[in-house]
């Protein structure tokens, strides 16, 4: 580390302790040829997230993004923001955990859309309904009988 003060480059650490609920170590240094103390902050470097959009753009990785897009498909639903938040989380979460640096548009809806349907069926439809884009009446009926398939299957 350089010493802010003289720019020497040899220090040593006084002290030690987690800072931001344990996100990062904060370090008292004191400089081995002024004497000066500083403090450092050390914390894991995040990578960055990028989404793969349909038309091939690239953005970074949003959550409050999702977490919009969740609340617009649970309006008027007993669905909190702590929920939608939770889903949001967890999408990430998966995200990282895949340790992908780019992760396709598809791929975080198709996420979305098995947590939404767990969580709230009208939900569920209603983001289906933007994220899948149906063409006609037809296909989103289509979806409608294969959730209810499905239920039934589940029920018996």
């Amino acid at each position: 580390m350089r010493c802010p003060y003289c720019s020497h480059t040899e220090d040593k650490v006084i002290d030690s302790r987690p800072a931001e609920d344990f996100a990062a170590v904060r370090r008292r240094r004191e400089c081995l040829k002024c004497g000066s103390r500083f403090t450092t902050y050390e914390k894991v470097e995040d990578t960055q997230l990028m989404v793969i959009k349909k038309d091939g753009s690239r953005q970074p990785f949003d959550r409050e993004k999702i977490t919009m897009c969740i609340m617009k498909a649970c309006a008027k639903r007993p669905v909190s923001i702590v929920q939608a938040e939770e889903i949001s989380g967890q999408v990430e979460q998966q995200l990282l955990n895949s340790m992908k640096r780019e992760v396709s548009s598809h791929e975080i809806g198709e996420l979305i859309m098995a947590k939404v349907k767990a969580l709230d069926e009208v939900a569920f439809v209603r983001f289906a309904s933007v994220y899948k884009q149906f063409k006609d009446v037809d296909s989103f009926m289509d979806e409608l009988k294969n959730m209810i398939e499905v239920k039934s299957r589940r029920d018996t």
